[in-house]
């Protein structure tokens, strides 16, 4: 192909290239036409053909699928937008990777992918010829095949094209850090209406034109969704440039392709536009190095106007459907019913001319390909978009140097969440460049500062007052008021290679339930997938949870998040409910080193006893559950008669209250205690990596003894866990039943029967003849309840003897098991 002239390079534009004001040769044009040809050729092929891939044959019913699956609207444009930028790669030696906010232009993507050589390459049965095209095309939407969207089996992809709104903040997520990388990312105007979408724009104030790369958004206008018209293509174009122009961006403007106008010269004008934002971020990127950049950057970003399923047959069956909602999907939605449909959409393909663009053998001709960059530089092959193969592991400090001492279970007392901020400013000081903390305003409010703080600042390119506190240019924490944006840039960050993690309140991770889908889905495909390498865990610290929303009330108390997360497949999800400080620091240690899960951990704020030192922490966390032989009163070599178990910290707290009592009151009761640290050891271990084998669970919680659970959730979630468990019918949970309120922390778990004056009656009412011997006993109990809710409703504090209890157990704890920590 034909080299357009550059311009001189200066040092600083060693990386981002000004081009010049050179025009795009015609013989460039050209190229990228009949690589658009090649890709909308593709495209449509994998829509529609099971075999004939090349029109050899004249077209017949049988070569056609009996089912058309896919969305042809928007894939001409994306294919259009991705040739073009090929052309600018190989001119300016561009690190672009392409993201797709309208996910359901599959084919385009797939198309792209087996035109730059790494589809063969990656998938080998899929041939650069006839036979390759033919397996290309059958595979689509078909059973056994790849999905209709962009997925994980899609080279060149970190976005699944399942669910509209995440397009940009992925793509920022992808830039931070990334100062040489370029991501392409392309908004459709159906999803421009998502509340998401919406706010992702404003991610250009956290962008640092120096330490990250760039994200050039395209909105995409072809006019319509499903069945409707889209908002930002029916607001008056004035409007629609102040809109962008108020997000902070300078836009351009590119219409084309209507009433039928030569592509040449759409081509010749996207052109133009693409080398002129080009040059304006080459300008940014350089005054920024330099140190001359003058307040926030305005980056620059374009509107491309285009038909809806432009190139497609104009009209079908007296309609139009080129320009329309009808062109959405499948255009001719049955091509094999009618000797005229068939013959339609044979004269559509050609009408790319197949001919031209695949020799005799079915390969590419060197011109339908000839804009297409190589190696690392392809779109499809950029090993950023598999963050695995450029993800390095993180340096991380012994956790145990943080540790708080423990001189006996409950001696000592510490905000959990703290401590562990404590190690995490170690671990951003000790990896500047891949690890982020992203949180909705809640990182000091979590409890991570100040100790995170006394590291590292918040970013934001936005203008900072002097009454401002810990907010800079470049930081490690990303805060933003939106959970939706903090998912997004998590994920992309991640997808990209990197580590991170998202604290958030527990009742509102729920916001973000759809996105962990995706993700959560995406990992679990990937793991089939040979040439996707592993990325780091997504990671969760949920804080200011359920039993400890009193000040915020009913709306602030959900632990529901548990729930839904457990829905996913075993391979992926990892809930942890550490109870102290040495339990979340081990924790929270074996979450950053993981790879391939999400990790949720729910921990408290609030000053909480500390029950195991560093070594025990270690041992606990690795066996996921355990008994506290300190915490209860056995018998060597007979079984308990009753099991007091918890999960969460509240939980353990009441258990470790009621066995107290209990153990005062009934000095001949034999009682164990266990904790459960990691949830998915409940299950069954042919369920989960995880899970207990029914002996070792048995020999725990017993065969046939009352087990009474406190658990932090909902309590039908133990029930789910166990419920093939032997002892199953002997296990009564109790957990957050939906009731809340503004009240005293005691007065929460009161109402919803978790705390240890009714975890004490449920032992008296399932132990056999204990509520007959102990009646005094339950109506104390019942009166201690009172006692307290009436304290509470006319102090407004609780109780001194609950909220200034400690654990009184004589035994001191040993050094433990130091093993180490599990998979």
């Amino acid at each position: 192909m034909s080299t357009d002239v550059a311009a001189p390079e200066t040092p600083a534009q060693s990386v981002w290239k000004h081009r010049g004001d050179a025009p795009v040769s015609d013989e460039t044009i050209r190229l990228i036409d009949t690589y658009w040809r090649a890709a909308n050729y593709l495209s449509v092929g994998q829509i529609y053909l099971l075999d004939n891939p090349l029109l050899r044959t004249p077209l017949t019913v049988d070569d056609i699928k009996p089912r058309l699956l896919g969305h042809w609207g928007t894939t001409p444009g994306l294919n259009f937008l991705y040739a073009h930028m090929n052309r600018a790669i190989q001119e300016r030696d561009l690190n672009t990777i392409y993201i797709i906010g309208p996910g359901h232009g599959g084919p385009g993507l797939v198309a792209s992918a087996f035109l730059d050589g790494t589809y063969s390459e990656v998938y080998s049965d899929i041939d650069e010829n006839e036979d390759g095209i033919r397996r290309l095309f059958k595979q689509f939407s078909f059973p056994g095949g790849i999905p209709s969207h962009v997925a994980p089996e899609t080279p060149g992809s970190i976005h699944e094209g399942g669910e509209l709104g995440y397009a940009l903040s992925h793509a920022y997520g992808a830039a931070f850090d990334n100062p040489d990388l370029l991501v392409m990312a392309v908004v459709g105007d159906g999803e421009a209406e998502t509340g998401p979408l919406a706010t992702s724009w404003h991610s250009n104030k956290w962008l640092d034109p120096v330490q990250d790369g760039v994200v050039l958004p395209i909105l995409h206008l072809n006019g319509y969704k499903i069945a409707n018209p889209t908002v930002l293509d029916r607001i008056p174009q004035d409007e629609l440039l102040a809109l962008f122009r108020g997000y902070g961006y300078h836009p351009y403007l590119v219409e084309g392709g209507f009433d039928g106008e030569d592509h040449a010269v759409v081509h010749r004008r996207y052109a133009a536009v693409l080398d002129n934002v080009l040059n304006e971020i080459a300008e940014i990127k350089a005054s920024a190095a330099a140190g001359t950049l003058e307040g926030r950057a305005v980056w620059p970003m374009i509107i491309l106007r285009t038909p809806k399923g432009w190139t497609c047959p104009p009209i079908i069956d007296g309609q139009q459907v080129e320009n329309t909602w009808r062109a959405h999907q499948v255009p001719l939605a049955n091509a094999r019913d009618t000797e005229a449909h068939t013959k339609l959409l044979e004269s559509w393909l050609k009408s790319y001319k197949p001919e031209e663009l695949f020799d005799e053998d079915g390969k590419p001709v060197a011109d339908a390909v000839a804009i297409a960059p190589s190696g690392d530089r392809r779109m499809s092959a950029n090993p950023i978009a598999n963050g695995g193969l450029v993800r390095h592991a993180l340096r991380l400090r012994d956790w145990r140097d943080f540790g708080v001492d423990v001189p006996s279970p409950g001696a000592t007392s510490n905000e959990a969440t703290r401590v562990l901020g404590e190690w995490l400013a170690t671990v951003i000081a000790d990896n500047p460049t891949n690890f982020r903390i992203f949180g909705p305003d809640e990182t000091a409010s979590n409890r991570l500062a100040p100790p995170v703080y006394e590291t590292t600042d918040k970013q934001f390119a936005g203008e900072i007052r002097p009454i401002d506190e810990h907010i800079a240019r470049v930081g490690r924490v990303m805060e933003v008021l939106s959970e939706h944006q903090c998912e997004g840039w998590l994920e992309g960050y991640l997808l990209t290679g990197r580590h991170g993690l998202f604290t958030s309140y527990e009742a509102f991770i729920h916001i973000v339930d759809s996105m962990f889908n995706q993700h959560a889905k995406w990992l679990k495909v990937t793991r089939e997938i040979p040439w996707r390498r592993p990325i780091s865990s997504l990671n969760y610290l949920l804080s200011s949870h359920v039993w400890r929303q009193d000040h915020n009330g009913f709306s602030h108390q959900d632990p529901g998040f548990i729930d839904h997360v457990v829905n996913k497949s075993a391979d992926v999800v990892r809930v942890y409910l550490p109870f102290d400080a040495n339990t979340l620091l081990s924790t929270y240690d074996h979450c950053l080193r993981s790879v391939n899960y999400v990790n949720v951990v729910v921990a408290g704020k609030q000053p909480q006893p500390n029950l195991l030192n560093v070594d025990q922490a270690v041992a606990h966390m690795t066996r996921g559950l355990g008994i506290f032989e300190w915490a209860g009163r056995e018998v060597p070599g007979e079984s308990p008669d009753v099991v007091l178990a918890a999960a969460g910290d509240i939980p353990t707290l009441e258990v470790l209250a009621a066995s107290e009592i209990l153990q005062k009151n009934i000095p001949d009761l034999k009682i164990r205690v266990v904790n459960v640290v990691d949830l998915m050891k409940l299950q069954d271990e042919s369920e989960h990596p995880h899970g207990l084998s029914d002996r070792d669970y048995d020999a725990i919680f017993t065969r046939d003894k009352p087990v009474i659970f406190a658990y932090h959730g909902y309590p039908w979630l133990i029930h789910r866990l166990t419920y093939r468990r032997t002892g199953h019918s002997q296990l009564h949970v109790r957990g957050y039943k939906e009731e809340g309120t503004t009240t005293t922390p005691f007065d929460m778990v009161m109402r919803n029967d978790l705390d240890r004056y009714h975890l004490v009656i449920d032992v008296l009412d399932r132990v056999p003849g204990l509520g007959e011997r102990y009646a005094t006993l339950r109506q104390d109990m019942t009166d201690a309840r009172l006692n307290a809710r009436l304290f509470a409703y006319s102090k407004g504090e609780d109780i001194p003897e609950v909220a200034n209890w400690s654990w009184h157990g004589s035994q001191s704890i040993g050094t433990g098991d130091t093993g180490g920590d599990n998979e």
